[in-house]
């Protein structure tokens, strides 16, 4: 059977378990597969579409990310630099050590500076409430949202650890969308527009959408206690207050797909160049510290994601934009490649070893959903084998 017959059938079979879901196979030349298949609302029963506009959420961290290691590139923002210096807010970081008995945070100064390269690695001690209890009694017991939304409410963001000693994941990346508006004095979706969606020919992929993209906007659907699938109101990194690097673009598959080949071409697409290959190999490499890795995202907050761990077993790092795997995947997915995923079920791959990269968007929560968390690795697993012939 041909790659599309394969994946046809795969997909389209699986839309008696999930809503719909979009799907692209790509290399460094252009698009190898795509396929939509479902419904992008079971409430109206609209069909997905391969223009389906989804909620990116966490995939918009490596498109924020490129966007800092732009300016690290043109020397207006550095790697190793105390962060403090673009965003005084974090000139005096706090790491939580515990509660008191009447509930009070107690903290400490952290031992060393927060840098932009341990924003981007997840390794600068933020953490997240999804997945971090400490985080999530910290914010109740301050009054904060679980993602800042002003400079004041960053300055009071604690710290799991000391900058520099151990990934967790995080509001890092939110952080550095900061320090990138800080530098280029507008919001970071204008920002990214000139910088590098419309060099990458990727007009569907915003914060703000228009009319028309607003037509196509796959909706959010809850799975229930029952299993059962219950469309909701809810817009992965919402931007209404504070436009966020962690989570705020929405976009289709085909746009994230043009964007995973810039990486595959070494920062060049179509004849755009909007990265070196410098800032190219620093996005491709673990940037953890000796003997750190990524492990499993325990949830404390199950209606938005299960515990969640890619490849339980084998070793992932993280580079300034990607979660890399240290080791082959048993997919198929070589040592070196790079991936990552949004709250909504959307996940995504490159493979710098082979050239082949792929996107594979729903959107279902919570997060590692059995159903499209398996779909995804039984995606993936089809695509490698059909390579391999």
């Amino acid at each position: 059977m041909t790659l599309t017959t394969r994946l046809d059938a795969l997909l389209r079979a699986a839309t008696d378990r999930i809503p719909g879901v979009v799907a692209i196979v790509a290399d460094r030349a252009g698009t190898l597969y795509e396929g939509a298949f479902g419904v992008r609302d079971r409430a109206t029963g609209a069909a997905m579409t391969i223009d389906t506009i989804f909620g990116l959420a966490s995939m918009t961290k490596a498109i924020a990310s490129a966007g800092a290691m732009q300016m690290v590139e043109q020397g207006r923002l550095s790697l190793d630099a105390n962060i403090a210096d673009v965003l005084p807010a974090l000139s005096a970081p706090q790491v939580l050590t515990g509660f008191a008995a009447d509930g009070t945070p107690e903290l400490r100064p952290a031992a060393g500076p927060i840098t932009l390269r341990q924003l981007l690695s997840h390794s600068a001690g933020f953490g997240y409430d999804t997945w971090n209890p400490e985080i999530r009694r910290y914010l109740a017991a301050r009054g904060l949202p679980r993602v800042p939304t002003s400079h004041a409410q960053l300055a009071q963001m604690p710290l799991l650890s000391d900058p520099g000693t151990r990934w967790n994941y995080s509001i890092a990346t939110d952080v550095a969308g900061k320090a990138v508006e800080a530098i280029a004095g507008q919001r970071l979706d204008h920002h990214l527009r000139t910088s590098l969606l419309d060099p990458l020919g990727m007009p569907d992929t915003a914060v703000d959408l228009t009319d028309a993209q607003t037509a196509c906007l796959g909706r959010v659907h809850q799975r229930g206690p029952d299993g059962q699938f219950t469309p909701i109101d809810f817009i992965p990194g919402d931007p209404s207050r504070w436009c966020i690097g962690g989570g705020a673009l929405r976009g289709t598959a085909r746009d994230y797909a043009r964007f995973l080949r810039m990486v595959l071409n070494g920062g060049t697409l179509d004849g755009a160049r909007v990265l070196g290959p410098a800032a190219i190999a620093e996005m491709s490499r673990n940037q953890l510290p000796h003997g750190q890795f990524v492990t499993c995202m325990r949830s404390v907050v199950p209606d938005r994601s299960n515990d969640a761990e890619f490849f339980p077993g084998l070793r992932k790092g993280w580079s300034t934009a990607f979660m890399t795997n240290e080791e082959p995947a048993p997919t198929g997915r070589p040592a070196g490649s790079l991936a990552w995923a949004g709250i909504a079920n959307t996940y995504c791959w490159a493979d710098p070893t082979t050239g082949i990269a792929g996107v594979f968007l729903t959107q279902i929560m919570p997060f590692a959903d059995a159903d499209a968390l398996g779909l995804f690795m039984a995606f993936e697993t089809e695509v490698y084998a059909a390579l391999r012939g």
